[in-house]
């Protein structure tokens, strides 16, 4: 629990105006927000991140100890809607980022499916045109061969030499059977050349093909992918939109909740107030009765000195044996060091918050914590940080806000007044007017009170003021 420390050590800044100071508070926890989102590249780096977002909630939900649980749960819900809020947005960018990809891979994959295709159509379109030419070809082909089978139109070298009627007649029928010889010859190797163009074009078509399928079913991954990626942008858009809608509804209930902060804030101070008068009162009887100890051990100081001095009168008219000497009063206990006699009340410290004055991020206004808040799991035992008598144990209607209350009087050490106080125990081991030991379990770690959580809420008050713990040489 926390609360203003009584007296001059109450003073403190005035609380800000709470409309303004909860949006100062709601823009420093969306930047704190942005700003834990990290990019782990390993394990281990998770891990410290997980840790990290772990202290960073502790101290949160420790800094709205003595808050009402409805208002703290509020503003926590709300604080998550905002750490929430930048890791959305990141998936949403990678998302949008991943469907551009995929997009873009279907378009290029539907761009070469459609040349494919194209080149295919071209040649299946070459392999008809070609396909008719070589039938053309070989019907011509096998009707010269009948016709020279035949004999029909055949003229041999020996017809020309005896039918030609001059050298000139006889030069043109020979260069005219020589060409179409020639032509023969041509025709011949078209065909060949027709055949292979064919053959190679068979084969290119079989390989488009055969990529044809390639791409479709590249295409039809391309489109499942850029549908996947859609959807996923999709959820990331509406994640977010809902986070700022929770945002905006818990903006305003933690507006509508703050009202009654103001008496909370009161109750806050009324139970310190009544907590430091109780004390005062303890510190009081503890002077009085150290103030009656030194003087019991005076008046046996002086009763001694007076026997003694009577004993020597008594001896010097007439010597006599020596009455007894009177018994020496008992040593008083060696005084402790101040302060070196306090022990923790529990082992593995770690502090969730600290002692002394901290910010409500509700309000913005500063407040003193009286104590400090250790990390203890529910149901933990707590321990006596000193020997000395239990004076009180609190249930929750009596503290208020600091739930189970342990106060233990350890009386005047070192010429000072020491008490510790223990809150928000789920029940307790000790009774009021109990003698306890240092070490002695005087109850359990609970998160009774105003509290968000199970944790130590631990207090050392020293001549009517409390100290920082953590500064004594035993923590």
């Amino acid at each position: 629990m926390h609360r203003p420390s009584p007296g001059p050590r109450a003073a403190r800044r005035p609380v800000r105006a709470l409309g303004g100071a909860v949006a100062a508070a709601l823009v420093a926890l969306s930047l704190g927000a942005v700003g834990a989102v990290a990019h782990a590249d390993s394990r281990d780096d998770l891990v410290r991140e997980q840790e990290r977002k772990e202290a960073e909630r502790a101290k949160v939900e420790s800094s709205l100890e003595g808050v009402d649980a409805d208002l703290a749960a509020t503003y926590l819900k709300l604080e998550d809607a905002k750490a929430k809020l930048p890791v959305a947005q990141e998936k949403l960018a990678a998302a949008e980022k991943a469907l551009a990809a995929a997009e873009r891979k279907q378009e290029q994959v539907a761009g070469r499916l459609d040349l494919a295709e194209a080149e295919s159509a071209a040649l299946e379109a070459d392999l008809a045109a070609g396909a008719e030419e070589i039938d053309s070809t070989r019907a011509a082909m096998g009707e010269l061969a009948r016709s020279t089978y035949r004999g029909d139109n055949a003229v041999t070298t020996l017809e020309v030499v005896l039918d030609s009627s001059s050298t000139d007649d006889f030069l043109q029928s020979y260069a005219v059977m020589g060409s179409a010889v020639r032509s023969q010859t041509q025709v011949l190797d078209d065909l060949e050349t027709a055949s292979a163009v064919a053959r190679n074009q068979r084969e290119r078509q079989t390989a488009v093909t055969e990529r044809i399928g390639e791409l479709k079913a590249e295409a039809d991954s391309a489109v499942v992918a850029a549908d996947e990626a859609r959807a996923a942008a999709a959820d990331h858009k509406a994640e977010i939109e809902k986070i700022q809608a929770d945002m905006t509804a818990l903006s305003k209930q933690l507006e509508d909740q703050k009202s009654q902060y103001a008496g909370q804030l009161a109750e806050l101070e009324a139970d310190s107030a009544e907590l430091a008068r109780e004390i005062a009162r303890i510190d009081e009887e503890n002077r009085r009765k150290e103030e009656e100890r030194k003087q019991r051990e005076a008046a046996a100081r002086a009763e001694a000195e007076r026997r003694a001095a009577a004993s020597r009168n008594q001896s010097r008219p007439a010597p006599a044996p020596a009455a007894p000497a009177p018994a020496a009063p008992a040593p008083a206990a060696p005084a402790l060091a101040s302060s070196n006699f306090l022990a923790p009340p529990v082992p593995n410290l770690y502090v969730t918050s600290p002692y002394g004055y901290r910010v409500y991020p509700i309000t913005g206004g500063w407040f003193m914590h009286n104590g400090v808040d250790l990390r203890s799991a529910c149901g933990n035992p707590q321990y006596a940080a000193a020997s000395g008598t239990v004076v009180s144990t609190k249930p929750p209607w009596q503290t208020g806000t600091s739930g189970n209350q342990v106060m233990i009087n350890h009386g005047i050490v070192g010429g000072s007044s020491y008490i510790t106080v223990y809150n928000h125990l789920s029940r307790f081991a000790v009774s009021p007017g109990q003698q306890v030991s240092q070490g002695q379990t005087i109850g359990y770690t609970g998160a009774t009170g105003d509290v968000t959580g199970c944790h130590v809420h631990f207090e050392v008050w020293k001549n009517g003021s409390t100290i920082d713990p953590m500064r004594l040489p035993g923590f």
